[in-house]
């Protein structure tokens, strides 16, 4: 669902060069919520936001506590690689506090 609510917005505000860069980051950072930042009978939010200077910023939300954390980089590892992509595909990311739990966001250049 995640996905396609990105996917949806990227289309209605016509970004296309990272349009996958985005839906790829948006799916690593709903996974690590929905993982490690949700707790039992709760859920996560994402927001979108496509700013005038042409900045996209995406956001989610949990209430999980506010430590990240890349995981096991070894070859043989299946999992904790998440992070490290978001790193490398987004123009700027990090972590803000809520209450209770964290806010995860990444920016990107959409516009020239």
């Amino acid at each position: 669902m995640a996905g396609d609510f990105t996917r949806e917005a990227l289309t209605d505000w016509e970004v296309g060069p990272c349009a996958d860069d985005v839906l790829l980051c948006v799916s690593e950072l709903t996974t690590n919520a929905l993982l490690h930042g949700v707790p039992p009978g709760r859920g996560f939010r994402l927001r979108l936001a496509l700013h005038p200077d042409g900045v996209l910023r995406t956001e989610v939300h949990d209430s999980g506590p506010g430590e990240l954390r890349y995981g096991d980089m070894s070859p043989e590892s299946e999992h904790g690689r998440g992070l490290l992509l978001v790193s490398l595909l987004a123009d700027k990311w990090g972590v803000g506090e809520r209450e209770p739990g964290k806010v995860v966001w990444c920016e990107f250049e959409v516009r020239e």
